[in-house]
């Protein structure tokens, strides 16, 4: 049976960008600083700290130090030293960030994130080359032939990013890929008074006049929580591991948009997204994606496909109601900002790049 390639790999070049993005967001004002750049390395600690800053930097790099010390153990290296390698690249990173934000004036360099931000990778790290050292990778690899067909890492990291994405608020539940909107935007920015105004404006002029209708709501649900299910099919292996993989896919999106509701609005109102319409369309696509885990993976990716071009169209259409305004608003500007970029582009991306991988998984030639 052939090798599974590491799922840990682009997980760790993609964590990596967001690791930038989040750093140097919002992008706008650079200017050069009024002080020596590697000032902020000597400078004592900061008397405005919170808790909420420190664990976030802890916790913000322990991922990174994970993955790039997994993606360089199955590379052939041993533990420790990818481990030693892996916290030094965290380190890097984190001073690379530090240092460049000295640029934005909405940034503050602080020695203490970078302090943070490095204990952060040598603790994933560590905690990765123990994974390794007491044998549970390969307990991984064993389950994961078991359960996924071979070369199935690019599957697997839509599947681990998918509840990242729902972090993000959406103007519907599960309603993932909230971006053309803001492109279309961009575009009529961009193109002001040029040739292809006229072109951004036939597109606004295209829009709803009308929200989404309760049948289209009901839709953009089932076609948001039957999606990822199609991916897991389309890389799952024959079998009775076929159903339960799918009803996991459910009961994680569910919890996520438990937790995403309560980061937003509270936690006694994390269940507020719990509605009738939404509990009706999550028994839906429940009893569809588990019909569905009869059928071969060429025809799961291929219904994938139309779920995710199903749910594009929706999500173009999906009101923007005051109390979506209103949270988004609060992961811009307020205490969410540090993972504002991460949330953002992966709720952002992740339809259109699980609909490139479900293309190649057609496109491939193992069997159906």
């Amino acid at each position: 049976m052939p090798r599974h390639r590491s799922s840990a790999v682009p997980l760790a070049w993609l964590y990596a960008g967001l690791i930038v993005y989040a750093s140097l967001y919002p992008f706008s004002g650079w200017r050069p600083p009024g002080h020596a750049p590697l000032a902020y390395l000597v400078q004592p600690w900061w008397p405005w700290w919170t808790w909420f800053d420190i664990v976030s930097n802890l916790l913000g790099y322990l991922p990174f130090g994970v993955l790039v010390c997994g993606s360089l153990v199955r590379s052939g290296w041993r533990a420790w030293p990818a481990a030693a390698a892996a916290t030094l690249a965290g380190t890097l990173l984190s001073f690379a960030m530090e240092t460049l934000q000295n640029w934005l004036p909405q940034r503050v360099a602080s020695n203490v994130d970078l302090v943070l931000n490095a204990l952060g990778a040598l603790i994933g790290a560590s905690l990765a080359a123990l994974v390794h050292r007491y044998g549970w990778v390969d307990r991984w690899q064993l389950a994961r032939e078991q359960w996924f067909i071979p070369r199935s890492a690019g599957g697997l990291a839509l599947l681990l990013l998918w509840p990242v994405a729902l972090l993000f608020p959406t103007a519907v539940p599960f309603g993932l890929g909230q971006v053309l909107g803001r492109v279309r935007d961009r575009l009529a920015l961009l193109l002001e008074g040029t040739a292809g105004e006229a072109w951004t404006a036939l597109w606004a002029s295209g829009g709803p006049a009308t929200p989404l209708l309760p049948a289209g709501e009901l839709a953009l649900v089932v076609m948001g929580l039957l999606a990822p299910c199609l991916v897991a099919l389309a890389i799952a292996a024959p079998g009775w591991r076929r159903v339960p993989l799918v009803l996991g896919a459910v009961a994680t999106g569910c919890l996520t948009m438990t937790l995403s509701t309560a980061l937003n609005f509270g936690p006694d109102h994390a269940a507020a997204w719990i509605t009738p319409q939404v509990i009706e369309a999550v028994l839906v696509s429940t009893g569809a994606a588990v019909l569905l885990s009869l059928v071969p993976r060429r025809v799961a990716a291929g219904l994938g496909l139309m779920a995710l071009t199903a749910l594009a169209m929706l999500v173009a259409r999906a009101p923007a109601d005051p109390y979506y305004a209103q949270s988004l608003q609060g992961w811009e500007q307020g205490r969410f900002i540090r993972f504002h970029g991460a949330a953002q582009w992966v709720g952002w991306a992740w339809p259109y790049a699980a609909m490139a991988y479900l293309l190649a998984r057609i496109a491939a030639r193992d069997p159906a």
